[in-house]
């Protein structure tokens, strides 16, 4: 790849032309539609894009183009690595880099954690990037963010990949049996029947993520183990990837409980959202205290992820940080307000 620039024009743009080695690798990048560029012109609409032969002329004010450019170059590394450029990926390369970060987005996206029937699991954000690599270096990581940040869903990886590499002998996978506005005794069913929709959602990963006709014989087996927090006490975990999901709706003494849980050889990372807890009013997160008394103890990492790390539909973004924008406004209406006469 080479690009020049033909400089300012009367109109006060830049231009620069960005050579692909050959019409093939461009449409390879790119694809064989105007889908991408229409993308890039969206994202700076300052830009314009004229593609001819194997090459693709980028003009718009100076620091725009700069940027486009560099996006274009990390989209052809991307296709050169044979990752696909969808547009849910275009859009996080564009976020990634009007954040001004000094990664190459090309190199944060094309970290793979973990391939089934197929479907590559890979970190989405530079925030995730971080969040997979601290869950590598320590032995205890909370990754705490909203709901569609891939919290959950890449520490499941992470435990698959640690089993399948026999870094582990087993995956532990938990949840607080909490109800966000239902009570478990109303339900009908066994005991199991009104835990298993509390569970469902790392049942759900797990099949994303192995053979679904070899998780009945790994759970039978104890090699996968996926049961309420409450049957945690009292064991201790040895050689294990233990993953607590949900966090959030911890007692504080759950949350000591589980981490004492902890044994030889094993990881723990643990996931949840503190805008999100389901207990009882007057009931401290558990999860909420333990960054105040964990934070600088030594192999516990803290992972922040937020409205922009969010994987899922682009709408569930906006609605994350809609939520976050209304809670701080209600705060501060509650702060103004005098405080009441005795």
């Amino acid at each position: 790849m080479s690009e020049s620039s033909t400089g300012i024009n009367a109109a006060g743009l830049d231009t620069r032309t960005f050579v692909f080695e050959s019409t093939q690798q461009m449409v390879q990048s790119l694809g064989s539609n105007d889908e991408a560029l229409r993308l890039i012109e969206e994202s700076f609409p300052g830009v314009s894009l004229q593609a001819r032969g194997n090459e693709l002329a980028i003009t718009g004010p100076s620091a725009d183009v700069l940027r486009t450019e560099r996006l274009i170059g990390e989209i052809q590394t991307m296709a050169s690595n044979n990752a696909t450029v969808s547009p849910q990926v275009l859009e996080q390369l564009v976020t990634m880099l009007k954040t001004q970060s000094a990664a190459r987005p090309s190199e944060v996206l094309s970290v793979n954690i973990l391939t089934s029937r197929g479907k590559t699991i890979r970190p989405k954000t530079l925030n995730q990037s971080s969040y997979v690599d601290a869950i590598d270096r320590n032995t205890i990581v909370f990754g705490i963010g909203p709901a569609g940040t891939g919290k959950t869903y890449l520490a499941m990886a992470k435990a698959v990949q640690a089993l399948q590499q026999k870094e582990v002998n087993r995956i532990i996978l938990t949840r607080p049996a909490v109800e966000a506005g239902e009570r478990l005794g109303f339900l009908p069913g066994t005991l199991n029947d009104k835990i298993d929709p509390y569970l469902r959602p790392l049942y759900d990963a797990l099949h994303d993520m192995m053979d679904p006709d070899s998780i009945p014989r790994l759970m039978a087996a104890g090699t996968i183990e996926v049961a309420p927090l409450a049957y945690m006490r009292g064991r201790t975990l040895n050689d294990a990837f233990i993953i607590l999901d949900e966090a959030q709706n911890t007692t504080p003494e759950q949350m000591k409980m589980f981490l004492t849980r902890l044994g030889f050889g094993s990881k723990m990372v643990v996931t949840g959202d503190v805008t999100q807890v389901d207990l009882p009013n007057g009931t401290s997160s558990g999860l909420r205290i333990v960054s105040e008394i964990l934070r600088d103890v030594d192999d516990v990492y803290f992972s922040e992820l937020d409205a922009a790390d969010v994987v899922r539909h682009r709408l569930v973004g906006d609605i994350v940080s809609a939520y976050s924008t209304w809670d701080d406004e209600q705060r501060a209406t509650q702060a103004r307000r005098p405080v009441a006469a005795r």
